[in-house]
């Protein structure tokens, strides 16, 4: 099972810049709004991409999805730590926990 992260610790690593977060929903939904430097990152393409977008696998990150009931964000922390990730964690409360508590997002998709 894989470890969870609080709001207020997430805001705090987000601000110094010491964690990548990885939105586990993707598509539309990550074009839509993101949590802020965030990367788009599904369950299926764990495999493929997660050494392009993660090349450190002892550096922290953390998953998120929607909220508590989405299973994406524990799906690709999972995953990770599957694949040799040493730091995964999830923000089990997801986005629209984040939301709620009024905090920032970004939108628009990742570009290369």
């Amino acid at each position: 099972m894989t470890a969870r992260i609080s709001r207020e610790e997430l805001r705090t690593a987000i601000e110094a810049g010491t964690v990548t977060v990885v939105d586990a929903l993707g598509g539309e939904y990550y074009a839509r709004q993101h949590l802020p430097g965030a990367v788009p990152l599904v369950e299926a393409e764990v495999a493929d991409r997660a050494g392009e977008l993660l090349p450190d696998r002892n550096a922290p990150v953390v998953t998120y999805c929607s909220n508590p009931a989405c299973p994406n964000s524990g799906r690709v922390a999972d995953r990770l730590t599957a694949l040799g990730y040493t730091n995964a964690r999830k923000y089990a409360e997801g986005i629209e926990d984040w939301v709620g508590a009024g905090l920032p997002t970004e939108s628009g998709a990742l570009t290369r």
